[in-house]
């Protein structure tokens, strides 16, 4: 497993929004910023719009395990910080995990895994 790290100080997410690339689906919002690190710092910000307190970790906690369950598919070396929009309220893991591996693709962060090696 990779270790990977979260951002935490308010100066490093400026620093991600202002400095890296960022794009979005339905659900999320990604954005990425190179850090020159052997592994990933992962900031995740959901916003008051998307529901009380008890749905906003909710939402947290799926967007942090789709992250674990893919960080090995992940290419390291990224400051990563994902933001919810208030349309993931109510949506279930499969799905927030089906927009975090759709905006790492998106974002060229996946790395090619060779298919012919399972045959």
């Amino acid at each position: 497993m990779k270790h990977f790290e979260s951002l935490k100080k308010n100066k490093d997410f400026v620093t991600v929004y202002q400095s890296g690339k960022s794009l979005a689906n339905r659900y999320l919002v990604m954005y990425k910023k190179k850090n020159n690190l052997e592994y990933n710092r992962v900031g995740i910000s959901v916003s008051k719009k998307v529901g009380n307190s008890v749905i906003r970790h909710r939402v947290t906690r799926l967007i942090r395990e789709s992250n674990r369950l893919h960080a090995d598919e992940i290419e390291v070396g990224y400051d990563l910080v994902i933001v919810a929009r208030p349309s993931v309220k109510g949506k279930g893991f499969l799905e927030v995990e089906s927009a975090f591996l759709h905006l790492a693709k998106l974002h060229h962060l996946l790395i090619e895994v060779n298919q012919s090696e399972n045959c």
